[in-house]
């Protein structure tokens, strides 16, 4: 499999990016100042700007799928509007391309937690990530309504964290996945299994889900 992933330089893209090169996968990371940790032959790095659809869809063309976690950057303060544009210009692009598998790294803040109760809308939701969960739950409504790609949306653990790999975790659909002491979390090198996981399988195909231990 020749995968593209944006996002390769970030929490989860490293993680991602690793599992992909000891599955033997070809990679191309892309990013606006793409670099790396490691080499290896499979692995190509590609400049592009998510923002620019005609350079994106330039670089992401002859791949298998697209893997997006692109994130607009914790700090920006116009986070919901730029990882909305972001994240529809990825949608774009990977449909001129012509590559037809799309997965797209989300947040658990869209996991309802009670009927009709989302996590983001929660009291206890912390205000500093308030705006970069919203604007990952309004993009889940948006891509909901796209036919042409096999796209799936990943909603993290509510707590992801680094880790070890250990290869075993469960899968939910809308709801948080917990454990018996009640918490849903994951380590972000089994969340990347997850991920090559659900490109080898396709069991979510125009869908969402969530994993946890």
């Amino acid at each position: 499999m020749k995968i593209a992933l944006i996002g390769a330089t970030g929490f989860v893209g490293k993680a991602v990016l690793n599992e992909a090169l000891q599955r033997g996968y070809e990679v191309t990371a892309i990013a606006r100042n793409p670099k790396a940790d490691i080499e290896n032959p499979k692995l190509t790095l590609k400049t592009a700007d998510v923002y620019n659809i005609a350079e994106l869809t330039e670089a992401l063309k002859g791949h298998d799928a697209v893997v997006n976690s692109f994130n607009a950057g914790w700090t920006n303060p116009d986070l919901y509007n730029d990882f909305i544009k972001g994240s529809e210009a990825i949608q774009q692009a990977t449909k001129q391309a012509g590559v037809k598998r799309l997965l797209v790294v989300g947040g658990a803040g869209s996991l309802y937690i009670a009927p009709g109760v989302q996590l983001v809308d929660s009291p206890q939701f912390p205000a500093e990530w308030k705006a970069g969960a919203t604007a990952a739950r309004d993009y889940l409504n948006i891509i909901k309504k796209e036919n042409d790609l096999d796209w799936t949306f990943l909603s993290p653990a509510i707590h992801l964290h680094p880790g070890t790999r250990t290869g075993v975790y469960r899968t939910g659909t809308d709801e948080p996945v917990f454990n018996d002491k009640h918490e849903h979390e994951i380590s972000v090198e089994d969340l990347a299994v997850a991920i090559l996981d659900e490109l080898e399988n396709n069991q979510f195909v125009k869908r969402r889900f969530t994993v946890g231990y």
